[in-house]
């Protein structure tokens, strides 16, 4: 019991000091992180159902090289976050360094997992059209018109 709470105790001061330290950065990186592990079960519950609908053709199904592959690319999505955080450290740190006013700690690291963020939404909602859901096209349009004008416009 005693460990539990000590757990328990551990992870809130964790979260406090994470949420101090990144802001809305940090519940957008909670999101991302838990889409993409949803991201993932989707994707492997589209392949099986892809491959009950086509039981002979080795195109479709659950794959371990697709699924390490699959692993390898969030990977490199929490990379490139960390480059975008990184990258608004370096930016904060001089600016508050040379005096110059600032109004943020974050503006890359935000943007990049708001564009990760879509492309996990966007993923899954591929991988249930993949499992034959009939998705909403104006949800499917809005997401990727909301990517696209990140794309476009930052």
């Amino acid at each position: 019991m005693k460990s539990n709470k000590f757990i328990q105790t551990l992870l809130s001061t964790l979260y406090i000091f994470v949420g101090d330290k990144l802001g809305i950065l940090g519940p957008s990186l909670l999101l991302f992180i838990f889409l993409m592990i949803v991201d993932y079960i989707s994707g492997m519950l589209a392949s099986k159902s892809e491959a009950i609908k086509h039981p002979n053709n080795p195109k479709y199904g659950w794959s371990s090289k697709k699924s390490v592959i699959g692993i390898y690319k969030k990977i490199g999505y929490m990379v490139t976050i960390l480059v975008a955080i990184c990258t608004d450290y370096i930016i904060y740190t001089i600016l508050q360094e040379i005096g110059v006013p600032h109004n943020t700690r974050t503006v890359f690291g935000l943007l990049v997992t708001t564009w990760f963020i879509l492309n996990e939404m966007l993923s899954i909602l591929e991988n249930a059209k993949r499992m034959g859901v009939r998705l909403p096209q104006f949800i499917v349009k809005a997401l990727a018109d909301i990517k696209d004008d990140i794309d476009k416009n930052h």
